[in-house]
């Protein structure tokens, strides 16, 4: 039994003649705020990235202390989201919610002023933490406020548009804040949003848990992020190094974790994770599904700003501009669907999606060193309208398919998936166009370089366009001209593969999922 606690002086449900359940304006301001919350925990992904050279220049961090910075906050989020999920359904997930919004808000302040780098480590964790109640708080209250499918599901369409939103407008507003405050400033963009969603979230949410849950495993929960973070780290090393030691100890010793974990759940009389989901066709479908596309967005939008700033040579702030169209597309899209879903199958629109998706990703393999701004953004506006009703159809079934005592479990389930999805996207992806860079400079760098040049220009395509500045003369036009060649190689391969995986993800769609009706 669940208990469902809200305040009796609004009515939380209005009902039609038809006997269906219909919310009114205070849940409908209830979903604007929680996308709100939603928007920066995306942004906050996104939003660092430009501050880089900010704070190298600043704080002076070695490179291991770098990428600590730029990823330890995605590493938090991806382990814990499962344990907050559980944890919401025990405490009630509007409190979880409200006491992230005041711990990410507080170290946001704590981050923007940070004298050091391992301080600044230290409060990325803390933000991954707390960024870590938002995804599943936010879902599941979802599910609790409407009930009726139709509303659900266009909720759950604002739900996942205000993610693209978020991550469209990292950049740009990271942008604006370089160029007129300090580097910590970008962290202050989520403090407004935070103290706005603590004011007014007892006021439009409902609380919700479940009364009969037990105390949290606190081993499970060891168990479940230790598996995650292993695993997302060593995915994350092989991108950036190749598979060595390090990364494959990470991928094995994080597979044995999951091994005990998945056994412990198995036996334990109140499991976290109730895996008797996974017996379910449509649940597998839906997650496999949804990771999978995710796999397909995260992978291609990791070349897209790459080409925008380092082959074409725009601004930040510019390459953020032409990224609204894809935002744009993904935030139509996501409205669409549940509109469209009333009247067609879900196989077949996310059918439909995924191939307009590998429409999209066939266009960038057309893209060339001496322009193709039109093209990509073409490109990025079909692969974002594609995907967008796909994220909100899956995650809808994935969540809708779980008892709804273990919504929370099932959404932080839903969001371990997706950035498992991304990080595999962005290692294997990653990984393959490393490979192809490295393989076509081999043939084509020009001679005359000193050797830790070289070395650099091998490394990224970002350390070949410094050198290539460095370097006078024909020389260093050649440098740049090679560089940017071999990574257009490297990304017209790996968008192939994604349009790839993108069609197989069509046809499982519409064999495993077409028994499902339309509404």
């Amino acid at each position: 039994m669940e208990d469902v606690i809200v305040d009796t002086t609004t009515p939380l449900f209005a009902v039609e003649e038809s006997g269906a359940a219909r919310v009114g304006r205070r849940e409908w301001t209830g979903l604007a705020v929680l996308a709100l919350a939603c928007l920066v925990y995306s942004m906050d992904l996104t939003v660092l990235h430009l501050a880089v050279p900010q704070i190298s220049a600043e704080l002076r961090p070695t490179s291991s202390q770098l990428l600590w910075i730029i990823d330890v906050y995605g590493f938090l989020v991806a382990g814990l989201l499962l344990t907050m999920g559980t944890i919401g359904d025990r405490i009630g997930r509007r409190r979880l919610l409200m006491t992230g919004a005041a711990a990410f808000a507080a170290v946001s302040v704590i981050a923007a002023f940070a004298p050091s780098a391992p301080i600044l480590i230290g409060c990325r964790a803390l933000l991954g933490i707390a960024g870590a109640t938002l995804a599943p708080s936010t879902l599941s209250l979802i599910f609790t406020m409407f009930r009726n499918p139709a509303q659900r599901s266009i909720a759950v369409g604002v739900w996942v548009g205000s993610y693209s939103v978020g991550g469209s407008i990292g950049p740009m507003a990271g942008g604006f804040m370089l160029e007129h405050f300090w580097w910590g400033a970008v962290f202050l963009l989520a403090v407004p949003v935070m103290l706005l969603l603590i004011v007014l979230a007892p006021r439009v949410l409902p609380e919700f848990r479940d009364p009969e849950a037990s105390k949290l495993d606190l081993l499970s929960a060891l168990l479940c992020t230790g598996a995650v973070l292993l695993l997302v780290f060593g995915m994350k090393q092989a991108a950036q190094d190749g598979p060595g030691t390090t990364a494959m100890l990470a991928l094995l010793a994080g597979l044995m974790v999951g091994v005990i974990f998945v056994r412990r759940q198995l036996h334990t009389p109140d499991p976290m994770l109730n895996l008797r989901l996974f017996r379910l066709g449509s649940f597998r479908a839906a997650l496999t599904i949804n990771m999978v596309a995710i796999f397909v967005s995260f992978g291609y939008f990791l070349f897209i700003g790459q080409y925008f700033q380092l082959v074409l040579g725009m601004s930040p702030m510019r390459a953020g501009i032409y990224t609204i169209p894809a935002g744009l597309g993904f935030m139509i899209g996501s409205q669409l669907g549940p509109r469209i879903v009333k009247h067609v199958r879900p196989a077949y629109l996310i059918g439909v999606g995924m191939a307009m998706a590998a429409g999209g990703l066939f266009l960038l393999t057309r893209i060339a060193v001496d322009g193709g701004v039109g093209l990509t953004v073409a490109a990025s506006l079909l692969v974002s309208f594609g995907l967008a009703p796909v994220f909100g159809i899956t995650t809808e079934l994935i969540v809708g398919t779980a008892p709804p005592e273990q919504a929370g479990a099932a959404s932080g389930l839903a969001e371990t998936g997706a950035e498992f999805g991304g990080a595999l996207g962005i290692s294997i992806l990653g990984s393959i166009s490393i490979a192809l860079y490295r393989g076509e400079l081999a043939n084509t760098l020009p001679y005359g370089l000193r050797e830790t040049d070289e070395s650099a220009v091998r490394d990224t395509l970002g350390a070949a366009i410094e050198v290539a500045n460095a370097v006078p003369g024909n020389l260093g036009t050649a440098v740049a001209d090679a560089a940017k060649q071999a990574f257009l190689t490297g990304m017209h391969l790996t968008s192939a593969i994604a349009a790839g995986a993108a069609l197989v993800l069509a046809v499982i769609a519409i064999a495993r999922l077409r028994h499902i009706p339309p509404g």
